[in-house]
């Protein structure tokens, strides 16, 4: 299988209407948000749905959640060893480290699609992969308005004699928000890690799916939506049009200033024209 042959711009619009997109662990799991009080969504949270995504599609994964293990591994050390092309090449200080990165890149998809460190304790080598396909964490592109709401619990945790005190916890949401993901695919390192065309058609359906069996509590079915991908598709490896430029010429402004936005109708989006005749398919999900 050849590896890419064309670089990949592309950007992700959803919207996040009632529900928790990312929680922040040291801020009471209230979602994310920025000192200008705009939304964000990690990158590791991103690619984390992108490889359940890929692992419901029958895509074989080094980095799987414990809930949805699917081989039997409860560690990615116990999954390294379990691979046995992996257990041929190790050998101690005498390891081949490009060999045993490509092993790892042809046996799991997201090695050869986000890179991968393999340090383990007692391994006396690590092997660095670097992938081809790199994510910015989303930011939404109006300030988000996060409201809480206090819950309590009805029921004892233990038996005891008579009903204990409520527990009392919050619960935090954004009310409506329209969030951007940007993301690339790198060609040369692309050859590295044999990532395909195949595969970027892989990484392209997984983004438009990217919330399906990903309701919870905090995120109710439903109330995260994947509204429109632009991917731009350059006709050669390293383009004279930076990534960078690629993402500005997507404009996104709101219509009505000083109203806040209740939906995705409520932006206007536009696409610059860019030289060398770069133009994005546009995958409208609405």
């Amino acid at each position: 299988m050849s590896s890419l042959s064309n670089k990949i711009d592309f950007a992700l619009l959803v919207t996040v209407t009632n529900a928790n997109p990312n929680g922040d662990p040291l801020n009471g799991n209230r979602p994310r948000d920025n000192y200008d009080g705009y939304g964000e969504i990690s990158d590791v949270c991103i690619k984390r749905k992108l490889r359940n995504r890929l692992q419901d599609m029958g895509e074989k994964i080094f980095v799987q959640s414990d809930d949805r293990c699917d081989d039997n591994c409860d560690s990615l050390k116990s999954r390294a060893d379990s691979c046995g092309m992996l257990k041929k090449i190790a050998s101690g200080k005498k390891t081949n480290r490009d060999e045993y990165a490509k092993a790892a890149c042809a046996e799991w998809i997201d090695v050869r699609s986000f890179g991968q460190v393999f340090a383990f304790k007692g391994d006396t080598v690590s092997v660095g992969v670097r992938g081809p396909v790199s994510i910015h964490q989303a930011v939404s592109l109006s300030p988000v308005d996060i409201v809480s709401m206090q819950i309590t619990k009805s029921v004892n945790s233990e038996s005891k004699e008579g009903k204990s005190s409520d527990t009392m916890g919050m619960k935090h949401r954004i009310e409506f928000a329209l969030y951007e993901i940007k993301g690339s695919i790198n060609c040369q390192l692309a050859e590295k890690t044999g990532f395909s065309d195949e595969d970027a058609e892989k990484i392209k359906h997984a983004l438009c799916t990217l919330f399906e069996n990903d309701s919870s509590s905090a995120r109710p079915e439903g109330s995260m939506e994947v509204c429109r991908l632009y991917w731009w598709r350059h006709n050669c490896k390293t383009p004279s049009v930076s990534t960078a430029k690629v993402h500005r010429s997507l404009k996104i402004s709101e219509k009505n200033l000083g109203e806040k936005p209740r939906s995705f109708d409520d932006y206007l989006i536009t696409v610059e024209e860019l030289p060398g005749g770069v133009v994005p398919e546009i995958i409208d999900l609405m």
